[in-house]
């Protein structure tokens, strides 16, 4: 894709109240990420409060993914989910307009040396990531320290989706953002031996997946991951980030490329990054997006396993 280029129609009087709330997120986050931090928990709290589907949403997937938790235990987990979603609105914004070198003392970055390896070898890299809400600042500070591309959707807002490809794309000059549907550009990027961000963990619908087990449960699983690393004759890499509970920043880790991969079959390594998937959120329930129907799609003749939306 193009870079993003400012217009001239931006100015006019329907992005003004878009403009006024940026300008007061670019005044907030100008704040001590200590406090940010706190001001992030507490809009998490309002957020639990009255976004009501969404905890629904939430509640039900802690409830199918933790049934060895008492209520009590997931409700304070949830608390927490929110908690962290919260604080990742203001990550958002600081990944978008800190000082390159404000955001980098927050980073420990370990496994560099898998991406500068492939990149030696002229391997091109699926990094494959979750979607954590740590999510925009883990890519952005994993961005100054290689180029990176992403997958992009654009957003309805072209204000909005000027600021924030602006904000993503300012780390690394050099990093592309490719459209989700654009395999054919992906697969030549990947050829290219470029790095492509790439997260499998969502459910984009029966049609396109398979069905295998997460938490115990089938869950719809795009087989895409293998699909593009053979055509695309590409690394898998797994990537994960956290925030940490000291208040110091963020753990980034480049783990070590999958081996034997692609496997035997789409279904075994579907359920291999299935497996992946889940251990993941297991060390880290509280950072994941829980808000998303990971199960909305089910396996013919089972039954739904979310109530409808209110």
């Amino acid at each position: 894709m193009d870079r993003p280029q400012f217009r001239a129609a931006f100015f006019l009087p329907r992005f003004w109240p878009l403009w006024c709330g940026l300008g007061l997120l670019w005044l907030v986050v100008q704040l001590p990420y200590p406090l940010l931090l706190r001001i992030g928990r507490l809009l998490g709290g309002g957020m639990y409060r009255v976004a009501t589907d969404r905890r629904r949403i939430a509640k039900r997937n802690l409830e199918l993914c933790f049934p060895e938790k008492t209520p009590a235990e997931r409700k304070r987990l949830l608390k927490e989910n929110f908690a962290s979603t919260g604080i990742a609105f203001f990550e958002m914004a600081m990944s978008w307009w800190w000082s390159r070198a404000r955001l980098a003392r927050l980073a420990q970055v370990e496994g560099l040396e898998h991406l500068k390896q492939a990149q030696r070898d002229g391997k091109g890299v699926i990094l494959m990531a979750l979607h954590f809400t740590t999510l925009e600042i883990g890519a952005a500070l994993l961005g100054q320290q290689h180029t990176i591309d992403g997958m992009y959707r654009e957003h309805k807002n072209p204000l909005f989706d000027y600021i924030q490809r602006r904000g993503r794309e300012r780390h690394n000059l050099d990093s592309l953002a490719v459209e989700r549907d654009d395999v054919r550009g992906m697969l030549k990027l990947l050829r290219a031996g470029r790095a492509i961000w790439y997260a499998p963990d969502q459910d984009y619908g029966a049609k396109q997946s398979i069905f295998v087990p997460l938490f115990g449960i089938l869950a719809a699983t795009v087989p895409a991951t293998s699909k593009f690393a053979k055509l695309g004759k590409a690394l898998v890499v797994p990537f994960t980030q956290e925030r940490l509970a000291d208040g110091s920043g963020y753990r980034l880790v480049i783990h070590a490329p999958l081996s034997d991969f692609p496997g035997e079959s789409d279904e075994v390594d579907c359920l291999r990054i299935n497996q992946w998937v889940e251990g993941c959120v297991r060390d880290c329930p509280e950072q994941y997006l829980w808000t998303h129907r990971r199960f909305k799609s089910r396996p013919p003749g089972e039954p739904k396993l979310y109530a409808k939306r209110g």
